[in-house]
């Protein structure tokens, strides 16, 4: 067995040198973005050595392929424009643009073995990644007949990259670029869709979204698995991974599943009504292990001249939540590097709110995943967080409700990425003033002030002693940005907590004329987390 996998990847590394035929992979095609104002990359194979000629916006470029047949070439910064250009590269002689030549073009595309991608226009492209709640179809979100009659906006492209886990870095993918119309809208991301419809729509310009979401996918599937290895708070994961990888068998569970699967026919043929068995997924090729998804679903379009990255993730994490203070940023410093393009910009959502409501103040996995991703704000450059504590469902874990997080996502890119200024911050706790036996907090990013949602007091804070119990809080707003915490029952209090909960009961806004933006879930204590070294 070990011999079999040992020949097949040295077939498929001896594969990989053997690009004769000049190729891009799918992510550079017909009818792509490319991203305006910057140098943006082409890259593909070729016949070793080969001299490549590429015609693109009235300008012309020439590179030569490595030994192995790779070539990039990148193209000089471009204006935003709608007008549909054509693409040609072809392979060529060197020298090929000491002296212009009439009729060139013709003459490349005439070349035997041509690429021709057409349609191409050039805008803003942003990355859509993370998990389910990402991956969520227009289809299945609010007003998805409304959302997909009106899904007609040709100059908005799309981009989806099949769900491949490995730990080999790929190289391409099965995909191809398509505008927004009613079918290639339905499947696509809702929150993406959403994001980059709204972008279009304000900037004016094309917009190319791609997007590599992966339902229950965790965070260390989507970092290269060295990267892990050589970090602390990333060992337990790494070890229970380890031992996996030894005492995984997927043959052994297939034959096993398929001996169910007979006796489950033999059973059905004699009258039962029971189900069949649940085939075994193959863990080594799932969105768990570590590093699966950065080489199967980022590494193929790595280089791509992007904008940003937009993400809805958390969810598989919340089990390992204080470690995510390190390993989300751990993730984005390691596309960033990757990617080459510098610090681009990466806006995240908080978890939404979920399962059943807490009649006391309680531990929180999520409440304490939601405090990691906001540490993060601290440790990353050119980054934002949408609060969407407001939006979930308690009974499921997919809201339907992806238009409310988009536009929470964009505020932060159209004020941060271009200049536009308008509410995005959701406010965050700034300090505390112990006073006998209340408590006042004070908040940044508070706008035109603070607004209690549907009642006359703020909801959601609990208060506790020395004894570190917490009970829920009564509490007033005494100015724009300061509220006033208390409960008779504790008359030295210690610290405060507010929407510390899986599903929390809250009200407290920020409001600024018509915008409402939740106040960011906090703690003021530093107690000890349920998720500590896990």
């Amino acid at each position: 067995m070990k011999k079999n996998c040992i020949l097949l990847m040295i077939c498929m590394g001896t594969f990989s040198f053997l690009h004769a035929k000049l190729s891009t992979p799918s992510i550079i095609g017909s009818n792509m973005v490319l991203q305006r104002g910057q140098s943006c990359p082409i890259w593909g194979w070729a016949s070793p050595n080969a001299y490549i000629n590429l015609i693109f916006a009235g300008k012309t470029y020439q590179t030569k392929a490595n030994q192995q047949g790779d070539w990039r070439i990148k193209l000089d910064p471009l204006e935003a424009s709608f007008k549909q250009q054509t693409m040609i590269i072809a392979e060529g002689r060197s020298n090929g643009f000491s002296r212009v030549r009439k009729n060139f073009s013709t003459q490349l595309k005439n070349q035997p073995g041509a690429l021709i991608y057409e349609n191409i226009l050039v805008g803003e492209v942003w990355l859509c990644s993370g998990q389910s709640n990402m991956q969520w179809g227009v289809s299945s979100s609010d007003d998805s007949d409304l959302e997909t009659l009106s899904a007609n906006y040709p100059n908005i492209r799309l981009i989806s990259v099949p769900q491949v886990g490995t730990q080999v870095p790929q190289k391409d993918f099965e995909g191809s670029w398509e505008a927004v119309n009613k079918q290639s809208s339905a499947s696509f991301s809702a929150v993406g869709y959403y994001f980059g419809r709204r972008l279009h729509q304000i900037l004016q310009v094309p917009v190319g979204l791609i997007d590599n979401s992966w339902g229950g996918s965790a965070c260390e599937a989507w970092i290269p698995k060295d990267r892990l290895m050589i970090h602390p708070i990333a060992q337990p994961y790494m070890m229970e991974w380890r031992e996996k990888e030894r005492n995984y068998d997927f043959d052994a569970l297939t034959k096993s599943h398929l001996e169910k699967l007979a006796k489950w026919k033999a059973e059905k043929a004699n009258g039962s009504t029971s189900r069949p068995p649940r085939a075994p997924r193959n863990l080594m090729t799932g969105q768990h292990r570590p590093g699966n998804l950065f080489n199967g679903v980022l590494h193929p379009i790595i280089g791509y001249g992007i904008k940003g990255a937009i993400w809805y993730q958390g969810e598989s994490n919340a089990g390992r939540a204080f470690a995510y203070r390190e390993i989300f940023p751990l993730m984005v410093q390691s596309w960033r590097q990757a990617w080459g393009q510098g610090d681009f910009s990466f806006y995240w959502t908080q978890l939404a709110d979920f399962r059943p409501e807490s009649i006391i103040p309680i531990d929180s996995s999520w409440a304490e995943l939601r405090e990691s991703q906001t540490i993060c704000l601290r440790k990353l450059n050119h980054t934002g967080e949408a609060v969407i504590i407001d939006t979930g469902e308690g009974r499921d874990i997919h809201p339907r409700n992806k238009q409310t997080v988009a536009n929470r996502l964009l505020r932060h890119a159209l004020a941060k990425d271009y200049g536009q200024k308008i509410p995005h911050e959701s406010p965050k706790y700034k300090s505390m003033e112990i006073k006998g036996s209340k408590i006042i907090i004070n908040f940044n990013h508070a706008g035109a002030g603070l607004y209690c949602f549907d009642s006359k007091a703020p909801t959601g804070f609990a208060i506790c002693g020395e004894d570190q119990k917490f009970a829920w809080a009564s509490a007033k707003l005494i100015g724009k940005d300061r509220v006033e915490v208390w409960t008779d029952s504790i008359t030295a209090p210690i610290a405060v907590r507010y929407a510390w909960a899986d599903n929390p009961v809250c009200n407290l806004y920020l409001r600024d004329g018509g915008v409402t933006l939740p106040v960011t879930p906090f703690r003021t204590d530093s107690f000890p987390l349920t998720t500590m070294g896990k």
